[in-house]
């Protein structure tokens, strides 16, 4: 299907719903370099949708049954780097030597795939699909050494060895030594009330994390300490239960919020917006900085959307008008050659 088709199609969507038109505000708001909007379907609860920088590709987590249950039926949908399905069950519990039950945030070290399932951190290989690390997490405690076992929300990579897992119901963020296969405990801290997602900012190596019981944004520092970015105020609700988050490559923050089917952006001046809404339980998102894409698990309707983001205006006066290229459709104008003496 051509592209001109695709948005004619789009278009009748919503002229026929009109309130269709905030659900597929991404699909309109810029043409990504793979050619348009790609929508994968046919998985089971999905939790992850994440992308492979060494090797271009993408990956789903599917949970497939109840969110805390051990029963070895998870999955793993491997996209290739155009986005097309390549195996939806590439990764699949009980096959195999294949461990895996609940399979929720995943983070890629080189070609390596995290995912976090239940109480134990998993490693999988990128190329084959084969297990190859298994980290049992046993929440801490000198007074109560026979409590549960821990329940992994998300996984992030700070890029320098270290993986960092959040514990939601015991408001507790784990570090993960690669070199060492150790875990320890970063903090535990009713603040971060919920850590449902992880992200580690580009710029400044903070952990991010969003909540799910209060709809909170707090900062955590490599040694722990919890600072409260935003929150929720007494007169007014912006958040309700808050999934994922991640960067653009130019700092802009994007959080999900799950209850309220709403994706919003912070830019780096601190101003938010709503970039797509009535959106079906979307998941832990994440952002493909190299093709500007954003990724989108919708839990509730077994399927999950890749879409192109805006491109910064770069600081373009607010009253000029924007044209198509700031969207992606057409190439920008060419800049205008320095000044400099006439030549003669």
């Amino acid at each position: 299907m051509s592209r001109t088709s695709s948005l004619i199609s789009l278009l009748s969507c919503v002229i026929r719903h009109p309130a269709s038109w905030l659900i597929w505000i991404l699909s309109l708001v810029i043409v990504s370099p793979l050619g348009a909007q790609i929508t994968v379907t046919e998985l089971q609860s999905p939790y992850s949708f994440v992308n492979d920088p060494l090797e271009k590709g993408y990956f789903i987590s599917s949970v497939n049954g109840e969110p805390e249950a051990a029963d070895n039926n998870g999955f793993i949908t491997k996209l290739d780097p155009n986005g097309k399905l390549l195996n939806l069950k590439f990764i699949q519990g009980g096959k195999g030597d294949v461990t895996l039950h609940a399979p929720k945030g995943m983070a890629l070290v080189e070609h390596v795939l995290y995912v976090a399932d239940l109480d134990t951190l998993r490693g999988f290989d990128t190329t084959t699909g084969k297990p190859v690390l298994a980290l049992a997490i046993r929440s801490p405690s000198a007074s109560q050494p026979m409590l549960p076992q821990a329940s992994l929300s998300d996984v992030t990579s700070d890029g320098k060895g270290h993986l960092y897992c959040s514990d939601q119901k015991a408001n507790r963020i784990y570090r993960v030594d690669l070199a060492t296969q150790t875990i320890s405990v970063l903090v535990t801290d009713p603040a971060l009330a919920g850590p449902s997602g992880l992200a580690v900012h580009p710029k400044s190596g903070q952990i991010i994390a969003v909540s799910w019981d209060k709809g909170k944004i707090s900062e955590v520092s490599p040694d722990g300490v919890v600072t409260e970015l935003f929150s929720n105020g007494f007169f007014s609700s912006r958040f309700q239960n808050l999934r994922g988050v991640d960067f653009d490559r130019w700092g802009n923050m994007y959080v999900s919020d799950f209850t309220t089917g709403k994706v919003w952006r912070m830019s780096w001046d601190k101003r938010f917006q709503v970039i797509a809404e009535f959106l079906p339980s979307p998941g832990d998102l994440s952002i493909d900085r190299a093709n500007n894409l954003i990724l989108v698990p919708y839990q509730y309707a077994d399927a999950a959307e890749m879409n192109g983001l805006e491109t910064p205006s770069d600081g373009k006066p607010k009253q000029e008008k924007r044209t198509l290229a700031d969207y992606g459709f057409i190439p920008p104008p060419p800049k205008p050659a320095p000044e400099g003496p006439a030549r003669k």
